[in-house]
C-alpha cells in the first residue's frame, strides 16, 4: 500500500512539473502591436434580416430600408472613416427581359455623419435608402422593376488608416451572428 502512495505521488508530483510553463510562454502579449479592424453593427431592426427590407413599386418614394449602425473599432470608432455603399439591380422576373444591374455607388457615409452613443460610447447613425434613391443609384428604367425583383446594397466599412472591412474579409462570427449583426450586405426586396 506504501508503494502504491509512493508511485501515485511521483506521479501527482511528474504531471505538476510538465504542467509548468516556461518563463518564454509567460511573456505578455504586445496588444498594441497586433492589427485590428472594425465593423458596422445594426443596432435596429435587431436581428438584421438579409431580407429584412421591402419597397413597394406604388410608393418607391416612401417606402425604405431604414437601419441604425453603430461603428465599432477597439478605440470605441475613433478609426472610423466611413461607410461606403455599392448597390445593384437583381431582375428576377424574365417576362420583361433580363434587366441586371452590375454594383455602383450609392453613397458615402462619412464618420462626421455619426453621433457618440451616451451609452455604448460608440458613433451611431441611422442609413436610409428609398426605393426611388435605389431606382436613380442603379438607373434601371422604373417600367422594368417588378414584384419580385430586388436591390442589393454591400457596405464597406473604411478606417482612418486605411484598411477596409466588408463580408468578404470578415468571419462568419461578425457577419452571421446575431451578437455581433454585421451582415455589410441588405436586400432590399420589391413588392406591390
Amino acid at each position: 500500500m506504501k508503494h502504491i502512495q509512493s508511485v501515485l505521488l511521483n506521479c501527482l508530483l511528474a504531471l505538476a512539473g510538465a504542467g509548468c510553463d516556461s518563463p518564454l510562454e509567460n511573456e505578455r502579449i504586445d496588444e498594441f502591436s497586433l492589427q485590428s479592424g472594425g465593423y458596422m453593427r445594426v443596432v435596429t431592426p435587431y436581428p438584421v434580416l438579409a431580407n429584412t427590407f421591402t419597397v413597394s413599386l406604388a410608393n418607391m418614394a416612401g417606402t425604405k430600408l431604414e437601419c441604425l449602425h453603430e461603428a465599432i473599432t477597439k478605440d470605441k470608432g475613433g478609426l472610423f472613416a466611413s461607410y461606403d455603399l455599392t448597390i445593384r439591380f437583381v431582375d428576377n422576373t424574365p417576362a420583361n427581359g433580363t434587366n441586371n444591374i452590375s454594383d455602383v455607388a450609392l453613397r458615402k457615409i462619412a464618420a462626421s455623419s455619426y453621433t457618440k452613443d451616451p451609452t455604448t460610447g460608440y458613433p451611431r447613425a441611422t442609413m436610409t435608402i428609398t426605393g426611388e434613391e435605389a431606382l436613380k443609384a442603379t438607373g434601371i428604367d422604373p417600367k422594368l422593376v417588378s414584384a419580385g425583383d430586388r436591390f442589393e446594397v454591400t457596405g464597406t466599412m473604411v478606417l482612418t488608416d486605411g484598411k477596409s472591412f466588408t463580408a468578404s474579409n470578415t468571419t462568419i462570427d461578425i457577419t452571421g451572428g446575431a451578437f455581433y449583426s454585421s451582415p455589410f450586405f441588405y436586400r432590399i426586396n420589391v413588392s406591390l
